[in-house]
């Protein structure tokens, strides 16, 4: 079965400030034809080591996409370096010329001369028609490996492809299907998770299995291709039952929904409704939980008390309280939940307060408070990382603190 290797060219791939987000769009396109992307690559603008890239891809794989490079200035290379390393010439093609010569025409305006340059085909290739800007792509057989060189903005690339790749692919591709289930995880760290189910995916020879570790929490993505897609359906589903079993309720997940989603979607189901007190985070919890659409239905409002003072004023803690026990404390985040619950009138209410850091004997010391319908409790935790870890790890916390008890397991 065929892989395909995605190459996108361009030095400014190469810099913090540039992403190179084709290569996602297009793996997503790729998995959904059963083809597997086994490597990707950022290129600068630079001839030799292009050709060497090029040449490398060839050597291992059977479908090359190049992003980028097509240009009419000087330092876009793909045309150039492709046909260097395929062996073949450079063809002048009067037809496209007078095509981009009438589109700029359609829009007032003169054809520069270095555009002709985008007029250069590798001797041998198929024109990929660009209905959204002036660099035709190119579709090129060599000794059994098909090369796509698309456009490097995103909004060509992706109609290019769609339009005029898709189905060139879907004509030279053996029967093949790529089946995948994945699991999103909170409370168990990557380690424990893969000693856990370890002896599970490594009885499945034909799955590929991954295990990730993403802001505070752990992502299971399981993979089978086969050339039927039964085949490949059996063997994640047959995993996907044991491994289920037991991460038992440490998941959250089972369709790729955020944490955010699954708590707002329990909420909405029991017609309930939330509210948050925040200290240490800032906002960051309410920001979560309205990013997700029509949080509306559920999420009245929050308050963010980071000052003693805004705690006394806002939620009605007591100063005393404060005073005497501090800011990061069980009885401070217990008045706090209570204080948003009160005064929002909601179902339930959850507080956060703690040590973010960088300084201090307690950093990672974190306060999380639930107000519910039937008792007010408070989690203690003890959070790894740094500053932005810790404010992140909180809000986790608190998301699944309130799953676990809308799910009756708390």
């Amino acid at each position: 079965m065929p892989d395909a290797e995605i190459i996108a060219i361009g030095s400014e791939l190469l810099t913090p400030q540039r992403l190179d987000t084709n290569s996602l769009y297009l793996t997503d396109q790729l998995n959904a034809l059963g083809v597997e992307v086994v490597r990707k690559t950022v290129v600068g603008d630079e001839r030799d080591r292009l050709i060497d890239t090029i040449l490398g891809a060839i050597a291992r794989s059977q479908i090359i996409i190049m992003t980028g490079g097509l240009g009419p200035t000087e330092d876009d290379l793909t045309r150039e370096a492709v046909a260097a390393a395929l062996g073949r010439a450079l063809e002048f093609s009067q037809p496209i010329c007078d095509q981009i010569e009438e589109r700029f025409r359609r829009y007032g305006r003169k054809m520069a001369e270095i555009n002709r340059r985008q007029a250069y085909l590798v001797s041998g290739a198929e024109v990929l028609q660009n209905d959204r800007g002036t660099a035709p792509g190119q579709w090129i057989l060599h000794n059994g490996v098909a090369l796509m060189l698309l456009p490097g903005p995103p909004n060509e690339l992706k109609s290019m492809f769609e339009r005029e790749c898709l189905p060139r692919l879907e004509k030279v591709l053996p029967a093949q299907a790529i089946c995948t289930r994945q699991f999103r995880c909170v409370g168990i760290g990557e380690s424990d998770l893969d000693q856990l189910i370890s002896p599970v995916y490594k009885s499945y020879p034909t799955l590929a299995t991954t295990i990730l570790a993403v802001s505070g929490e752990t992502h299971v993505h399981l993979r089978a291709r086969s050339a039927r897609a039964e085949e490949a359906e059996v063997v994640v589903e047959e995993a996907f039952q044991r491994i289920d079993a037991l991460l038992g309720d440490r998941v959250y997940s089972r369709n790729g929904d955020s944490l955010e989603k699954v708590v707002g979607d329990m909420l909405r189901a029991q017609h309930a409704t939330l509210s948050v007190a925040e200290s240490m985070t800032g906002g960051l919890l309410g920001g979560r939980i309205t990013a997700v659409p029509s949080a509306s239905d559920y999420y009245v409002g929050g308050f963010v008390t980071y000052s003693n003072e805004m705690k006394t004023r806002l939620l009605g803690v007591p100063a005393e309280l404060l005073a005497q026990e501090s800011a990061v404390s069980e009885p401070v985040a217990k008045a706090m939940a209570e204080g948003a619950k009160t005064r929002t009138g909601s179902d339930y209410a959850l507080s956060i307060s703690g040590y973010a850091g960088p300084e201090g004997a307690n950093v990672g010391l974190v306060f999380i408070g639930l107000a519910a319908p039937d008792a007010c409790d408070v989690r203690r935790a003890q959070l790894p990382g740094d500053r932005e870890r810790i404010r992140i790890f909180s809000t986790n916390t608190a998301l699944d603190v309130l799953r676990r008890k809308l799910s009756g397991i708390a």
